[in-house]
């Protein structure tokens, strides 16, 4: 019964942490996301995707590798940080991002979003 425990509290608290995620990431991005997608917008569907598969990768490392909850919450809060800095450095490395992003360059879009993987990829094989 125990197992049965963990394994719904590691889902639904992994599920929440993503949409945490999710919200904090749009809040910090200069653009709606949401809003951009549903009008059929590409680009900010691309980086938004890849930034939360590579949060969501942290996140099962961190079910994976932590023998604790409080652990495993610690690396999720640690990953989503990691997540959001990575945005912030790819906006201040190439500033015209947000424009192009709410601007539908696909480009733009498929470049944020793999280096926001490649990012959570790294970052998750650290937990390891």
């Amino acid at each position: 019964m125990d197992a049965l425990i963990s394994y719904f509290l590691h889902l639904i608290s992994g599920l929440a942490m993503v949409a945490a995620f999710a919200g904090i990431y749009m809040a910090v991005t200069p653009f709606h996301e949401l809003a951009l997608i549903r009008q059929g917008f590409v680009a900010p569907a691309l980086s938004l995707g890849g930034a939360v598969i590579g949060f969501s990768l942290t996140v099962a490392s961190s079910i994976l590798h932590n023998d604790s909850y409080p652990l495993f919450m610690m690396w999720c809060v640690a990953g989503l940080t990691v997540q959001v800095v990575t945005y912030a450095v790819l906006a201040r490395a190439f500033p015209r991002l947000p424009d192009q992003l709410a601007g539908n360059n696909v480009a733009a879009g498929a470049t944020a979003g793999i280096l926001s993987l490649v990012v959570g990829i790294i970052n998750a094989a650290c937990m390891s």
